[in-house]
């Protein structure tokens, strides 16, 4: 079986998950459960005037297209709000942010071809962020999704994910530390580094179970599965598709990356 290749499973602008506001919290559990629209409906009282609000709500929305393949519309108009209400730089490069990929979503799930304008509201996001910003980490992560599935250059990837991951590091984003574990770990296994993939996989699973991010974990597993040794791939390949099965089919891209169960059909 190939290598589950992640396109990239990532979109939420704001890292806070263990915040002590109730709406956060509220906004979070539905959100790792794969209930975006029910998260954005949290939010939209709050993003008709609030920048961070809707900039936060547009996130989510684009989270939804990149697990789901749907609900594009819907995630243009959140992101067109966004946009209008932006008042400063790291306001505006985070709209950017997220309007790269929204572009980039729908080129890699094959939507439409939009990688220029992902490339271009990317660049956006570059100039505006300052190196320090909040939003600096999420934004190479990003730019390395681009670089390793776009422009298919592994070494450009790398580079950008190791920001992202000292970036995360720095600021305490210990779901985006999930990610560059796993996109570093899948270019370890591309270069048959399979101890340095297996601990990518591994650390990546293992903070997504701790936070419960339950939308995330079946990919996780099916990526761990093609690091293994093969007498625990088919257990952890189960897992993932069990997992998958009962998040209704989400992430839709792992579909092709795990085995039907034969007792399913």
């Amino acid at each position: 079986m190939p290598a589950a290749r992640s396109v990239g499973d990532r979109s939420g602008a704001d890292g806070s998950i263990t915040n002590d506001d109730p709406l956060d919290r509220a906004v979070w559990r539905l959100r790792s459960r794969g209930c975006w629209d029910d998260a954005a409906a949290l939010l939209e009282p709050h993003a008709a005037r609030h920048a961070p609000a809707a900039l936060r709500r547009a996130a989510l929305l684009v989270e939804r297209c990149m697990f789901t393949a749907t609900g594009w519309a819907t995630a243009e108009d959140a992101l067109r709000g966004a946009e209008a209400l932006a008042g400063d730089d790291d306001e505006r490069g985070g709209a950017a942010c997220e309007r790269g990929q929204l572009a980039y979503a729908a080129t890699v799930l094959g939507v439409r071809d939009r990688a220029d304008e992902a490339r271009s509201a990317l660049g956006r996001a570059a100039a505006l962020l300052a190196p320090a910003a909040a939003g600096r980490p999420l934004l190479d992560f990003r730019r390395g999704l681009m670089a390793e599935h776009v422009a298919d250059s592994p070494d450009s990837a790398r580079a950008a994910y190791r920001r992202a991951h000292a970036g995360a590091t720095a600021q305490g984003d210990t779901l985006l530390l999930s990610f560059t574990w796993r996109h570093l770990a899948g270019l370890a296994l591309r270069d048959g580094e399979l101890a340095e993939a297996r601990h990518g996989f591994a650390e990546s699973l293992r903070i997504r179970e701790e936070l419960g991010f339950l939308v995330g974990t079946a990919p996780a597993l099916a990526a761990l599965a093609d690091a293994a040794p093969e007498e625990d791939a088919p257990r952890l390949r189960a897992e993932a598709a069990r997992l998958f099965r009962l998040m209704g089919g989400v992430p839709t891209w792992l579909a092709d990356h795990l085995t039907p169960d034969p007792a399913a059909t």
